[in-house]
């Protein structure tokens, strides 16, 4: 056995995250040359989806990979607390002929929500499975024991009682948010379920939304209508993910 010691260094580093189909072309001038760790790369622009290799950044060395939660393409960033702020400098510089602009986290989560990215605390928690939040391609029920599975196999078997969907709003109004209660449609129309995720599409100029609702009204094409300030709005369930490259905003 070796020893070891966990230690919290959240305050001693930084990340940033550069999103969006033209970083690639301006990320190798803001870290030049070849990694010297992890994956290895003649420069950071040939890093394939999902890989991470260690770059210099004058005396510091930091992680640059391939990553991001927006749908597109991009970078994220970790670095020493004392070297983050020159590198979000660096990057602002090199990016501003290619349209590169500050953006915090509410731009990220609409991204994310239009390509219906899961998100901790809303589309997944303690009391939703990865079964019903549509992960079901992680879990391998086939594998050794693991804690869970169990209680997945049995749900697997005998049908999950509730399911995420992803929506859109089908007239203007304002934008859904989390925790709104969702309806069913009709002389009968009863509450059947939670928007999770809602937000003004910036791509789409509409209202979308990800929620959970019974397995029989999750298929695509169902009308069902959010609770918005205490009124109902007409809504439909759609395929996900909600935004494609190919959509384009209403005109």
């Amino acid at each position: 056995r070796h020893g070891g010691e966990l230690r919290n260094a959240s305050a001693e580093t930084g990340a940033v995250a550069v999103q969006g189909p033209r970083v690639a072309a301006f990320i190798d001038q803001c870290f030049p040359g070849a990694s010297l760790g992890g994956t290895l790369a003649p420069r950071p622009s040939e890093l394939e989806k999902n890989r991470i290799g260690e770059w210099p950044f004058g005396t510091a060395r930091i992680w640059v990979s391939r990553t991001g939660y927006t749908g597109e393409d991009g970078f994220e960033v970790v670095a020493p607390a004392d070297v983050i702020t020159a590198v979000w400098g660096k990057l602002l510089a090199a990016g501003q002929q290619f349209g590169l602009k500050p953006a915090g986290l509410g731009a990220r989560d609409t991204l994310r929500t239009e390509v219906c990215y899961p998100l901790y605390g809303h589309e997944l928690d303690e009391n939703t499975t990865p079964l019903e939040a549509g992960l079901g391609f992680f879990v391998a029920l086939e594998k050794a024991d693991f804690v869970g599975r169990d209680a997945l196999a049995k749900q697997k078997a005998s049908g999950i009682p509730k399911k995420l969907i992803a929506f859109k709003m089908t007239d203007r109004c304002a934008p859904p948010r989390p925790q709104y209660p969702i309806w069913s449609t009709g002389p009968g129309a009863t509450r059947i379920g939670q928007v999770v995720s809602g937000t003004q599409s910036p791509s789409l100029g509409i209202g979308i939304g990800l929620g959970y609702v019974p397995p029989e009204l999750a298929r695509p094409q169902t009308n069902i209508e959010i609770e918005i300030r205490g009124k109902r709005a007409a809504a439909v369930v759609v395929p996900k993910p909600i935004y494609r490259k190919t959509d384009s905003k209403p005109t």
